[in-house]
């Protein structure tokens, strides 16, 4: 509860938020977040936690400058779009375009911007699933030299939470992949190769979604760049913007990626990306 003066916030995935006096911002049990006082402003506020075994609050690595300073939105080229899920963007792009250069690039800002060490791996592992095993493993070598280079000083954050032995991956995946594309996904091509259909079901959507240290507005930020980037994939980039929409990504938020798409990968990915966007919007 601010009292006094001008404050910014950031839950981790979302935009900074600036706050004033009489503002109430509550941030959900278990999320990363900072805040503090705008650089021209004292801040007085009033935080009010729960405590778990003892413990009211677990205390991660300092808040870096560019993370303070980003943009509050609409302030910088990416609109609503947090600096972490930006950088989330390029990574999966690079990683989809096998431009290990620019990609060591991508993960030095996101780990910068403060994404983990262990959610940058999920994003690539994901990536075998839209751009292949050969660029998914060039891209993880890639991160293992940029961390080793780094001295090993960024945050490896949690690892996923293992399922329930005895979990049953299709239907779990199934469940997973209606509620992401908000109906059960059928069609010509699974009833042609149904293996495909089971594949997709119990290991992308059952196995990898259901890894719990990378949400799924994440996942979808990398796998839509990442489908925009390659060519040929326009049906696939059409379905994932829909599905990052019902994971709650914004209109503001994917017009941000589109933009992070023109200026980090090339304008014409960009504009074929808002093109498809503008449809989907359209059409929903």
């Amino acid at each position: 509860m601010v009292i006094e003066g001008v404050g910014r916030t950031q839950q981790w995935g979302e935009p900074v938020q600036e706050v004033r006096a009489g503002d109430v911002v509550w941030c959900p049990p278990g999320v990363k977040h900072w805040h503090g006082a705008a650089p021209d402003s004292v801040l007085t506020h009033m935080a009010l936690t729960g405590v778990r075994d003892g413990q009211n609050a677990t205390w991660k690595e300092k808040v870096t400058d560019k993370q303070y300073n980003a943009s509050t939105p609409g302030e910088d080229d990416h609109g609503d779009l947090s600096a972490q899920h930006a950088a989330i963007g390029t990574v999966g792009a690079f990683t989809a375009a096998g431009d290990q250069p620019r990609l060591r690039t991508a993960l030095n800002e996101a780990l910068d911007a403060g994404v983990t060490v262990n959610q940058i791996k999920e994003v690539l592992v994901q990536m075998y699933a839209y751009a292949g095993f050969p660029r998914a493993l060039n891209a993880l070598g890639t991160f293992m030299t940029v961390v080793e280079e780094r001295g090993g000083t960024d945050e490896l954050g949690p690892e996923p939470t293992p399922l329930p032995e005895g979990t049953d991956l299709l239907g779990l995946g199934t469940k997973n992949q209606t509620a992401l594309s908000g109906a059960p996904v059928t069609g010509p091509v699974f009833d042609f190769a149904p293996a495909i259909d089971q594949y997709l079901k119990t290991h992308l959507f059952g196995d990898i979604f259901a890894r719990d240290n990378l949400d799924w507005r994440s996942r979808e930020i990398a796998t839509i760049a990442a489908l925009a980037t390659l060519t040929g994939t326009e049906s696939q980039l059409r379905s994932h913007v829909g599905i990052g929409l019902n994971t709650g990504l914004t209109e503001a938020q994917l017009r941000g990626l589109v933009q992070v798409i023109r200026t980090e990968v090339g304008q014409p990915q960009g504009d074929a990306a808002a093109t498809i966007l503008d449809d989907v919007l359209k059409n929903r």
